[in-house]
């Protein structure tokens, strides 16, 4: 299951089924789980972990010394689940000791082509990376995310879960959950009733967002009387973490 071609260090820790095509690299202090396929021209630099079936194409560069001025080789890390889709040319860096010394990928996104994960990332499930979208260093995304092709997250900034950015996007600042962006500076268009739909939410929990988005963003209200009113809602769980993605914001949000 590996090209004749392809560079294994005695240190990577395969499972039996892993395929690694020509010319591929994997180094030290790397574990590869079940069923990874691993394309030709891949370089994989450890300490890095994958789960079990994730697809790696051509040309990408998973688990390297990130690209932080401060780091000074320490053995960071890289954590990733299973399925995950790692298209040609996508480059994804490993952690910093400045921070929790880990970037974290969790199951099932996809990363299309060319996009990049910078330096202690957290990436939820589902999320979407279209063809060259940037995450800064230090960027979390929730849960089903999607950023279209070129967006950028500036460092430190949070993406709430099942939040859908434009293409082009220049998100400077924290994107509330459910929320749809676009624009250089980003701003919000509504809630992602499409997107919420197609995931089987509740027309009540649907309802409840779309009247919160109102609140927030449409009724001229500070933050801290807005966060109020919504708290005096029905506490359905779904407003609960559109209240807390708002709550947790350091940066402040995109509006």
């Amino acid at each position: 299951m590996i090209h004749p071609t392809a560079l294994v260090d005695p240190g990577a820790q395969l499972a039996a089924d892993v395929e690694v095509g020509p010319y591929s690299i994997i180094g030290p202090d790397v574990v590869l789980g079940s069923g990874c396929k691993i394309g030709p021209h891949v370089v994989i630099k450890g300490p890095s972990v994958l789960g079990e079936r994730n697809r790696i194409f051509q040309f990408a560069s998973v688990g390297e010394d990130c690209q932080d001025k401060k780091y000074k080789g320490e053995p960071t890390r890289l954590e990733m689940g299973d399925d995950n889709v790692i298209r040609e040319g996508v480059t994804i860096h490993r952690g910093t000791v400045q921070d929790r010394q880990l970037t974290q990928i969790g199951s099932r996104n996809l990363f299309m082509a060319y996009s990049h994960v910078a330096h202690d990332c957290i990436v939820g499930d589902d999320c979407i990376m279209a063809n060259q979208a940037t995450l800064a260093g230090h960027v979390t995304l929730g849960d089903f995310v999607i950023l279209g092709g070129l967006s950028a997250v500036h460092q430190f900034s949070r993406v709430g879960s099942h939040a859908m950015c434009g293409g082009g996007s220049i998100i400077l600042k924290d994107i509330p959950a459910y929320t749809m962006i676009s624009g250089h500076p980003a701003e919000t268009h509504g809630i992602n009733y499409e997107g919420l739909k197609r995931r089987g939410f509740s027309k009540e929990a649907m309802q409840s967002l779309r009247n919160a988005y109102k609140i927030v963003f449409r009724k001229g209200l500070t933050l801290q009387e807005a966060i109020a009113q919504l708290e005096a809602e029905e506490p359905l769980e779904e407003l609960q973490v559109f209240i807390d993605s708002i709550k947790n914001s350091q940066r402040g949000i995109t509006r």
